[in-house]
């Protein structure tokens, strides 16, 4: 694998980095989706403060991995009770 070094600016600090080629597109992605959300923070709330944004950026991203995980769990089961369902009717049939 080709490793690249790169720097990501997060806030107003560029944070150098080596990272695979293939990773560099959604870790540069990653810092602009950062940056998208100390934006959204300091003019919604009014906040100037580097680490609070920081926080409430980390605490965001945070939940949202939480919640997709559940959601990711909650499809899964729901597939695999369809699967369990499908493979009873069928049993029955030829049965």
């Amino acid at each position: 694998m080709e490793e690249l070094s790169i720097k990501i600016k997060i806030g107003d600090r560029e944070y150098p980095m080596k990272v695979d080629a293939e990773d560099e597109e959604r870790i540069r992605l990653a810092g602009k989706k950062i940056n998208e959300k100390i934006k959204l923070y300091r003019d919604q709330f009014g906040i100037d403060d580097k680490q609070d944004l920081l926080a409430m950026v980390a605490f965001d991203s945070l939940y949202e991995k939480l919640q997709a995980e559940a959601s990711s769990s909650n499809i899964g089961e729901s597939a695999i009770d369809k699967i369990n369902y499908l493979s009873r009717l069928i049993s029955e049939v030829t049965d």
